[in-house]
């Protein structure tokens, strides 16, 4: 009789665990995260070409971070949730008879983050907004040369959605 109680609490507690589980205890799959920077790469001699990169790379001392791209025309990188800031240095190869050669655009991204609850088992996630062009805020990019002899691989930029806020949608063209 003693056994037959023993189990029937340890399925009684058993039950009252279980039930007294929350939705909100799981972060479900697909929940919104923090987005990271979507960029697509165009020909600057036709701005609505769009243009793979071959022989690409970009990384970032700050996240210690490392990418490799060949063929494609977007990446997406991610921007410090901790600063106002992110510098990221992308790196373009061309072969010219089987040597590859690079060069090295470093890109600062300047932006203001804001913080969104989402849930207790998710957290918070943060979005992003690209400074605007007012003349008080550093510019929303800001691209030097590396101490390569090429000089700047890339020509001009464009800004489509300084708000980033999802991965759906292109925020920054870049043209070479």
């Amino acid at each position: 009789m003693k056994r037959i109680i023993t189990v029937f609490l340890l399925a009684l507690l058993t039950a009252v665990g279980f039930w007294s589980c929350e939705k909100d205890d799981i972060c479900a799959e697909g929940t919104a995260t923090t987005p990271s920077l979507i960029i697509e790469f165009y020909n600057r001699d036709n701005h609505t070409d769009p243009k793979n990169v071959t022989y690409f790379s970009y990384f970032s001392a700050d996240l210690d971070t490392i990418g490799t791209i060949n063929g494609t025309n977007h990446i997406e990188v991610p921007l410090r949730t901790d600063s106002t800031a992110t510098t990221w240095n992308f790196r373009l190869g061309s072969s010219q008879l089987g040597e590859i050669t690079y060069n090295t655009d470093v890109i600062t991204f300047n932006y203001e983050t804001t913080e969104l609850y989402i849930s207790r088992a998710c957290g918070f996630k943060s979005n992003f907004t690209l400074n605007l062009q007012n003349g008080t805020a550093p510019d929303p990019l800001v691209i030097e040369d590396s101490e390569d002899e090429e000089g700047l691989w890339i020509q001009e930029y464009t800004i489509e959605e300084s708000n980033i806020e999802n991965e759906d949608e292109v925020h920054v063209k870049i043209y070479f």
